[in-house]
């Protein structure tokens, strides 16, 4: 749904040093400006996070869950009694999480480094973030701290560049970025031996945001979160441009921006 207000200006300025084609700069940059992550980037479809979830699961670990966009539909689509837990790096993410989601167990921790009992999870799902993990270590890690027959998930969302403005929106957002992940991509390719095949599905839905939010929606980009001010202030202009000139968007109250949501599931044997 789309917020009732208009989004909060532009995220601050990057800090010096950032290099926004060094990973672990880019991974840091969502310490900053937590509010407006939560507030415009988008949530993920139920029936993608339904096809995920196992049924009967006691305890779901939403992994690098940022400010809980995905930890928000799992909440809602688990049983009475289901245990829902969060692990992220950031602390001003999970401190946006817990606002929401009061429920919901937190700690700080990483892919690598689980903050969990060994076999003490029923399913450990990750939106939008496996590109920042070491995906051998990752998956080692995953597999400890499931129970055999347990699931991994993981949820991408791409916007849908079939759609003209889209596909402008997203070269501006992208030029240049050497880390971004290359359509097509598989993200448990190679995760080895304690998972079972990964199967795959897809699911396509349309967000709404209010006019104007694209430029805030732009502006929690990791790599528009490290480029230098007067780069990302371009960038930023160049997304207010085309909302002000496209024939899909001026004069709309109303951004309509569609997304091709990818789902892949694994069991741990």
């Amino acid at each position: 749904m789309a917020p009732s207000t208009p989004p909060s200006p532009s995220p601050s300025s990057a800090p010096a040093g950032r290099d926004p084609h060094d990973h672990a700069d880019r991974a840091a940059s969502f310490d900053r400006d937590a509010d407006l992550y939560a507030q415009v980037r988008p949530t993920y479809p139920r029936d993608a996070v339904e096809w995920l979830l196992p049924a009967g699961a006691r305890r779901v670990l939403d992994l690098a869950a940022g400010t809980g966009k995905l930890t928000e539909v799992v909440v809602d689509l688990v049983a009475a009694g289901t245990d829902v837990v969060a692990v992220d790096p950031s602390s001003p993410m999970l401190g946006e999480l817990s606002a929401r989601l009061p429920g919901v167990t937190t700690h700080q921790g990483t892919a690598e480094r689980l903050p969990l009992p060994d076999a003490s999870v029923d399913a450990v799902l990750v939106a939008q973030a496996w590109h920042w993990f070491d995906a051998d270590a990752a998956a080692t890690e995953i597999a400890r701290v499931l129970r055999p027959g347990g699931t991994l998930g993981v949820v991408w969302n791409d916007r849908d560049t079939a759609v003209d403005w889209v596909a402008r929106f997203g070269e501006i957002l992208h030029r240049g970025d050497r880390l971004e992940p290359a359509a097509g991509h598989v993200p448990l390719t190679g995760i080895g031996d304690p998972f079972t095949a990964v199967e795959a599905a897809t699911f396509r839905w349309v967000d709404r945001l209010p006019a104007g939010a694209l430029r805030v929606l732009a502006g929690t980009r990791s790599f528009l979160l490290t480029l230098p001010d007067d780069e990302r202030a371009a960038r930023l202009a160049e997304v207010d441009a085309l909302e002000a000139t496209h024939p899909d968007l001026v004069g709309r109250a109303e951004v309509e921006l569609p997304y091709v949501t990818s789902a892949y599931r694994a069991r741990r044997r």
